[in-house]
């Protein structure tokens, strides 16, 4: 009996050896060669695994930003312009550091002004709730309050105001990864460049609906009235499909939008001082009366070059002289008989 237990081990052993040799020898025959500086680069990076960067993880990140020719189209967003740096460091690239971004929501329809229509009774998910209808307000476009971008938020930069029924973003723990972004059902958040010393204009709606219709739902939608696009001198806003909308590229933060707005759907953030609307709408209504003096006064510099040879062009041409008609008498003298 002993015996048989001993030989069992021992063919067991062996053939565990056996195997594990030959293991050894496959795993070495196809093994595939991986580049050093993949765990290099994965050492730097934050380890958040957000997929911010279009990539399924940190380690994916790594082995794409081993593989690219330069890192012009890899970025890290939760790591930032250090973390990149790092990264250019080990694999010998430059990189060009990018503006700090965040997330922005778009929408201001707070329970105060966007009051309920129905109660919905389901679960509690705003993707769950938008494939079933609409929302429970009368805004088709707007925030439906059940919090998604919170629980997709792995930094904990987001939560729900019960006040209000709108999420409210921490900037300072926002890494601007745009999970809140591909979670939102009704696109409501976006990134956004934090502007010099974090201030930026948004114009806080995403209504669609002409301006009564709006209104209506909505006490703080826009109405896509235009004044916005006529007042900004930057080319910074362009309306489409009822919606004003503000390119924080081409905007100078002079705050003549939020200040003409007659919605007050345009907001200005992290500003020092609070707006003044009076101030700055007599500034413009200054300057509009500057500028069409000054189109007056050259369009008469204008019209005074142009008279004289308006009139040169208007006067008659003389008409010729009349030369005087001498009448000549031709007097015809007999002529002399000649005799015979």
């Amino acid at each position: 009996m002993m015996s048989t237990i001993m030989w069992t081990i021992a063919i067991i052993a062996g053939l565990g050896l056996v195997l594990a040799i030959v293991l050894y020898f496959i795993a070495e025959k196809f093994k595939v060669e991986e580049d050093p500086r993949i765990d290099d680069v994965e050492k730097t990076m934050p380890g958040a695994n957000c997929g911010g960067c279009g990539f399924a993880g940190c380690r994916a990140f790594s082995e794409a930003a081993v593989k690219a020719p330069n890192l012009d189209n890899i970025y890290c967003p939760v790591g930032g312009n250090d973390v990149m740096k790092k990264v250019a460091a080990i694999l010998g690239h430059e990189v060009k550091a990018k503006t700090p971004m965040v997330a922005v929501l778009r929408c201001n329809g707070t329970c105060e002004v966007r009051p309920k229509t129905n109660e919905y009774g389901g679960y509690s998910s705003c993707r769950v709730m938008a494939n079933l209808y609409t929302g429970d307000t009368g805004c088709v476009f707007g925030c439906l309050g059940c919090g998604d971008c919170v629980s997709a938020c792995k930094f904990g930069a987001l939560s729900l105001d019960p006040v209000t029924g709108l999420p409210v973003i921490d900037e300072e723990k926002c890494t601007a990864c745009g999970a809140c972004v591909s979670t939102c059902p009704k696109n409501l958040i976006e990134l956004r460049n934090k502007g010099p010393r974090g201030m930026r204009m948004v114009v806080e709606c995403r209504n669609q609906d002409k301006g009564p219709a709006a209104k209506k739902a909505c006490a703080n939608a826009c109405i896509g009235c235009g004044i916005c696009v006529k007042t900004c001198r930057h080319d910074a806003i362009t309306l489409e499909n009822n919606i004003a909308y503000i390119d924080f590229n081409k905007c100078k933060l002079c705050r003549e939008c939020e200040a003409m707005c007659p919605a007050g759907a345009i907001h200005g953030i992290n500003f020092p001082k609070p707006l003044d609307k009076a101030a700055v709408k007599a500034r413009i209504a200054e300057r509009n009366r500057k500028e069409k003096e000054a189109a007056a006064a050259a369009k008469a510099a204008e019209d005074a070059v142009a008279v004289p040879a308006d009139a040169l062009a208007a006067k008659p041409a003389a008409k010729p002289a009349e030369v005087p008609k001498v009448e000549v008498e031709v007097k015809m003298e007999e002529a002399p008989k000649q005799s015979k």
